[in-house]
């Protein structure tokens, strides 16, 4: 008896045929021995696959998992800098689409680069996969323009000063306190979504944190909705513990103290506590008072 799910069979030869020609077709246009990484499971899957047959669909020759082979692809995007593509081909399908005319769609995600943020890699993968007919190497191509044109863009920078020529008269500096704010998801979200919201600031996570936002008013109060709604749906209401302590305004012709949006708990030295969490608030009033913040320090966290 195999040992794929009840619901769950090998895709029909022909199908299995086209899926193995695309991973080929990937090889061949892609030949450098670092471009193309496969891990152990589906190596030994790809193995597999080359003897199946069909008819049988023998368990000792096809492994009940994955029922994917995973491919991860590392591209150029200009010369200093490089980007990769996660792939997944699927090798099985429903027991209920056994008349299937092609075989499922393979399944291709931008992985966040260094230099790009997690919004901006979302939207890039979004775009590749809306159109279905597409087939897998021209939707990798699509992809790659799309890094190319966001390379191409004006920098982060640039647009945070254009945008602070047409918004300084409503430019704001906001400051949130958290008792505690450790996921580091949540935490990831907090930084990579603010520059979609034309915003700079930092994030101090541990107990306390300390989130500060630069920007237009309109804009934090967008993101901070953003945040609570998207990146902590899966918190219950009562966990959700932040409030803000301080609204300042940033005087016409004043530039933001920021420049980006980042996270700082690792810059401010060692932390104390049995789990290492705790942080130090000195050290935290002596970074903001060298950017010429410690008024906002005392009035947020004393």
């Amino acid at each position: 008896m195999s040992d794929l799910k009840m619901t769950e069979q090998m895709l029909p030869g022909h199908l299995l045929e086209l899926q193995l020609a695309q991973i080929d077709l990937l090889q061949a246009m892609y030949p450098d021995e670092d471009a193309i990484a496969i891990d152990d499971s589906s190596t030994t899957l790809l193995s597999k696959l080359q003897t199946f047959n069909s008819d049988t669909q023998s368990s000792e020759k096809v492994p009940a998992r994955p029922s994917v082979v995973s491919l991860l692809l590392t591209l150029e995007a200009d010369e200093d800098k490089k980007f990769q593509l996660e792939i997944a081909m699927p090798v099985t399908c429903d027991m209920k689409d056994r008349d299937l005319d092609e075989p499922p769609r393979a399944k291709i995600r931008l992985v966040q680069p260094p230099w790009m943020s997690k919004a901006d890699a979302s939207s890039i993968t979004s775009n590749a996969t809306k159109e279905k007919e597409e087939d897998l190497a021209t939707r990798i191509e699509q992809i790659k323009d799309a890094v190319a044109l966001h390379l191409s863009s004006p920098s982060q920078t640039t647009l945070l000063q254009s945008a602070e020529c047409m918004e300084s008269s409503s430019l704001v500096r906001v400051w949130f306190y958290f008792p505690s704010i450790s996921t580091r998801s949540k935490r990831d979200d907090i930084v990579n979504y603010a520059p979609a919201y034309k915003l700079t600031g930092f994030l101090l996570s541990g107990k306390p944190g300390v989130l500060c936002l630069e920007g237009p008013s309109d804009k934090v109060d967008a993101y901070m909705k953003f945040i609570k709604t998207e990146s902590w749906g899966d918190i219950p209401a009562h966990h959700k513990k932040v409030t803000e302590r301080l609204r300042e305004a940033i005087s016409p012709g004043e530039k933001r103290v920021f420049e980006d949006m980042k996270e700082i708990t690792d810059t401010l030295g060692e932390r104390r506590g049995e789990r290492a969490n705790r942080n130090d608030m000195k050290l935290l009033e002596a970074w903001l008072v060298e950017r010429g913040l410690g008024d906002a320090f005392m009035k947020v966290l004393t």
